[in-house]
């Protein structure tokens, strides 16, 4: 038996063990009966959840350990954040329907997070526009339409807002007042308008992103108090006039104003800060005049491209510190006569030279580098190209020489194991289409002089048409 003592601490000990247990279970409340509310609102507004990405969001149980849910004990464990990622390219995790305005039940909201869920529907959710404390709005790729609020400026401690990937319509709002942003994106819509210039006034941006819309004007010229940029895309619009001067002020990684309908000069936009930039994309312009020689100073670089303009004159000579994916001048106004030489020592994936005014034999092009994919098409080139494919086959998937004086015997190619696009057409090639050609996935060799029974390849009649005597499928049989 016990005696009197011993009962007596073991009264105490037992005492104490439900005291701590009543003390963590106070500590562990569950979500707030409002975030409860308005969370399992949202779930019986969405009509298609195949994923089952809601499936945790049960009536009863704690939303705070929901799938996509965080709550703040600090807040009384109210909910904070919202974060539901999905993969339509696949079709996983994929919601359909729209945003229930019964979220606006959370008032603590800090983060919303409704991210390539592909079919979310309806405006933008205005309750939104309520909540003070909301730092991060994230709503890409779904198919959101209507306006942007004007009045979503007075969200002032926003620093994250990702509308890209929508249906979204009208123009864009001021946002001068939101000077707490970090990143903007607002590509693959249908905006209009142009850029506001209120932007110049959002000096804590690094993340600019405007692309795919259907915007108009002149960019503005208010590059010098957003010196923390570092990622700018404007590419696919239909700006016009020039290049900002005042991009030079930036720090940028990436700048990408393709597509667009720039013209005049390219400014001298190089400097202390600017020279460090990673990717330059300025294709499918306008643009004319020469690329100012300080550009050489970009040695940092991995994407340069200035294809589809109209510039001409002499490239600086460059000096890449790293091999690059992209360096293409295609389709100018150039007249390079030869190759330049610090091109033949600049390595790079993409190297495109079509329709650059090259006047030379391939056989003299001797580079010192490898390339992934070479377009040498439209220029005035003679002689073959074998020993180059040979020199490159280690890496080269593709080589496009179209439209050139290119004279050789066929039967001599020799393909790399990594290639896999090859086209001739329009040359002076002649002899019989190897068997080799047949494990490319593309092939162009038509108008030529070739002759003789093809391989067996997959290739469509196109790819052949326009030789001397070639025949065999594709094409009509041999003759016997």
């Amino acid at each position: 038996m016990l005696s009197s003592s011993n009962l007596s601490l073991t009264l105490f000990l037992l005492f104490n063990l439900f005291i701590l247990h009543q003390s963590l279970a106070a500590t562990e409340k569950q979500c707030h009966v409002d975030d409860e509310s308005g969370l399992l609102a949202f779930k019986s507004g969405i009509i298609s959840d195949q994923s089952g990405s809601l499936n945790s969001w049960k009536p009863g149980t704690d939303c705070c350990k929901w799938a996509g849910i965080k709550c703040k004990p600090e807040f009384n464990n109210r909910v904070t954040v919202i974060d539901l990622y999905g993969w339509p390219s696949d079709g996983t995790n994929i919601l359909a329907g729209p945003i229930s305005p019964a979220l606006a039940k959370l008032q603590s909201l800090e983060s919303l997070k409704f991210d390539h869920l592909g079919n979310l529907t309806g405006p933008f959710p205005d309750f939104l526009l309520s909540m003070p404390n909301i730092t991060t709005i994230i709503l890409s790729d779904n198919k959101l339409s209507g306006t942007i609020p004007r009045n979503i400026v007075n969200l002032l401690k926003l620093e994250t807002l990702a509308l890209d990937g929508n249906q979204f319509s009208g123009t864009i709002p001021s946002l001068g007042k939101s000077t707490s942003l970090l990143y903007l994106n607002l590509g693959n819509n249908r905006l209009s308008g142009g850029i506001p210039i209120s932007f110049r006034r959002l000096r804590k941006l690094s993340w600019l992103e405007l692309s795919s819309n259907q915007l108009t004007g002149s960019i503005p010229d208010i590059f010098s108090g957003l010196t923390s940029i570092v990622i700018l895309y404007l590419s696919h619009n239909k700006f016009s006039g020039n290049i900002p001067k005042s991009l030079s002020y930036l720090k940028p990684i990436n700048v990408d104003l393709s597509h667009n309908a720039l013209i005049g000069q390219i400014p001298d936009i190089s400097s202390n800060s600017f020279n460090a930039i990673n990717g330059l994309n300025l294709s499918w312009n306008q643009l004319s005049g020469v690329i100012p020689e300080n550009f050489a100073k970009f040695t940092q670089i991995t994407l340069l491209d200035f294809s589809h303009n109209k510039l001409n004159g002499s490239l600086p000579e460059m000096r890449m510190a790293r091999s690059m994916h992209a360096l293409d001048f295609s389709y100018n106004d150039y007249r390079f006569g030869k190759i330049p030489k610090w091109i033949g020592n600049t390595s790079t994936n993409i190297l495109g030279l079509a329709k650059c005014g090259i006047k030379m034999k391939l056989n003299d092009w001797k580079p010192t580098v490898i390339y992934g994919n070479v377009y040498l098409s439209e220029n005035e080139l003679t002689g073959n190209p074998l020993q180059f494919l040979i020199s490159q086959n280690t890496y080269l998937m593709g080589f496009w020489a179209l439209g050139n004086k290119l004279k050789f015997d066929m039967k001599h190619l020799k393909l790399g194991k990594k290639m896999v696009n090859l086209d001739l057409s329009n040359n002076l090639v002649y002899g019989n289409v190897p068997k080799t050609v047949s494990r490319l996935q593309e092939l162009n060799v038509s108008h030529n002089h070739l002759c003789g029974q093809l391989p067996a390849t997959k290739f469509p009649a196109t790819a052949f048409l326009g030789n001397d005597c070639l025949c065999g499928a594709p094409l009509p049989p041999c003759k016997s």
